[in-house]
């Protein structure tokens, strides 16, 4: 199975926990929900669930406190347990198929993947139109993409995980589904000038032209993001009658962030007095790229 239809696919990838991949993903499909596009989501790290579960507070929380929240459809694909590893390669491949056909009639899917690898991560990122990879702005964090030279802050190799991809943009040039377009967020951007963020800006700008990606600025740390997902409810959902979140300037700081990085990636929510945009990913083309 190649393109799913007209169906564009957003997944949110790297080999690291802790970098807010299931956040962002949430965050991102509400601002979509909220834009009048059926989106539908598929959670691949059914042991640790986290977007589900994030899905299942929203459903709970919306209950209990009378609300209708938009929702999308979503799937939680898990890895076989068979042992044979062709086998259960297969079954994976299969499941996942299964899973994109079911939500074919969407314009976006959005696949949030786990943080380490797997032959079922790899199959998701091979449908990637956008791959998104959330990445704390320290060297710990960008050792996720390539090792750097000390002296230079140029990189010496691609990371397993920046092979991982450039095997599967290959994939997807083979099948005819075109390029990736590999956007790398920012997480934690320091507020000040300082040695390390100029090393930390020029590693990356030299990682962004080898491996051909993009950078986009992220979210600061915030404790609203983690409060937020005992109920299920993003910054998005701030403004309707009936949460018990009071909005601050802190959060519309943060809300701001995310409209950021909806640009970034083809889609911003205008806010008007009682309308949204009518800004489409539809017609998103991904720019080519390659690992040089």
């Amino acid at each position: 199975m190649g393109r799913v239809r007209n169906t564009r696919v957003i997944v949110f990838g790297n080999e690291k926990g802790g970098t807010g991949k299931s956040t962002t993903a949430m965050h991102v499909i509400i601002a979509l929900l909220r834009e009048g596009l059926r989106v539908g989501a598929i959670d691949l790290d059914a042991r640790q669930g986290t977007l589900t579960r994030y899905f299942d507070n929203r459903r709970v929380y919306a209950a209990r406190q009378g609300l209708r929240l938009p929702q999308p459809l979503y799937r939680t694909v898990g890895r076989s347990e068979l042992r044979d590893r062709y086998a259960a390669d297969e079954e994976e491949k299969e499941r996942l198929v299964r899973a994109l056909a079911a939500l074919s009639d969407c314009d976006i899917i959005v696949l949030d993947t786990p943080g380490s690898d797997n032959h079922l991560s790899r199959e998701g990122h091979s449908y990637a139109d956008i791959l998104i990879s959330p990445l704390n702005d320290s060297f710990v964090d960008l050792d996720l993409l390539g090792r750097i030279d000390i002296d230079t802050h140029k990189m010496l190799a691609p990371s397993k995980y920046s092979e991982m991809v450039w095997e599967q943009k290959k994939r997807r040039m083979l099948r005819g589904d075109g390029a990736i377009d590999w956007i790398v967020m920012r997480n934690r951007l320091a507020s000040l000038e300082s040695r390390n963020k100029r090393n930390m800006d020029r590693a990356l700008a030299d990682l962004s032209r080898r491996l051909g990606l993009r950078l986009v600025a992220g979210f600061s740390e915030r404790v609203i993001f983690r409060e937020l997902f005992l109920k299920g409810l993003t910054l998005l959902d701030l403004r309707d009658e009936g949460t018990d979140v009071t909005l601050t300037m802190s959060h519309v700081a943060a809300l701001q962030e995310i409209r950021n990085l909806l640009r970034a990636i083809g889609v911003e929510r205008q806010e008007t007095e009682g309308a949204a945009s009518s800004t489409s990913l539809r017609e998103l083309q991904a720019p080519t790229g390659a690992m040089s």
